[in-house]
């Protein structure tokens, strides 16, 4: 299994503004370059999502998962608007546990959302890869991605690219042992 992290920041290593806001970022424009999302979202079989990622998510107010299981990381229990359907799980165990979970629904890579659960993985030694999509704009302050961490976390480069629109995507594979 592979678990990979696909993400946005700002130049300055932000994901969200401080009070979760998004308006930074990029408008899709309709048939305009989507940075390799739809290539990288074809090849997923399962979303790890953490709670206040799945709440902005919800906001959206439609779903753009298609059919794709997803687990929430949440101790709070789930009320599931109409329009999700019902292959939302919540989890409140441990990642070791769900990743048995995953390896038993025969899920081949993962693809993790939201910073905590980013940082989460990282720190228990179960992200493989992750593709972060540089906006060239400096927010000054907001949530990092990667906020403290215990030790070195290395990354072996696999891939980068700039885009005409000045943003720039590199993908690394995360160093283990």
């Amino acid at each position: 299994m592979r678990i990979c992290a696909y993400i946005a920041t700002s130049l300055d290593d932000f994901i969200a503004r401080m009070d979760g806001s998004l308006d930074w970022l990029p408008k899709p424009v309709e048939g305009g370059e989507d940075y390799g999302y739809g290539r990288f979202f074809a090849s997923i079989d399962a979303i790890v999502m953490g709670r206040n990622t799945f709440d902005t998510v919800l906001s959206f107010g439609e779903w753009s998962y298609a059919d794709k299981p997803m687990w929430v990381l949440s101790r709070r229990e789930l009320e599931l608007p109409a329009f999700v359907p019902q292959i939302v799980t919540r989890w409140s165990g441990s990642l070791t546990a769900l990743v048995e979970e995953l390896t038993l629904h025969r899920v081949k890579k993962v693809y993790v959302d939201g910073g905590k659960t980013i940082q989460s993985f990282l720190r228990a030694g179960l992200l493989d890869e992750i593709t972060i999509t540089t906006i060239p704009v400096l927010i000054g302050q907001g949530i990092s991605l990667f906020g403290s961490l215990e030790a070195d976390v290395k990354l072996k480069l696999i891939e980068s690219r700039a885009f005409e629109d000045g943003l720039v995507q590199s993908c690394y594979a995360v160093v283990k042992g």
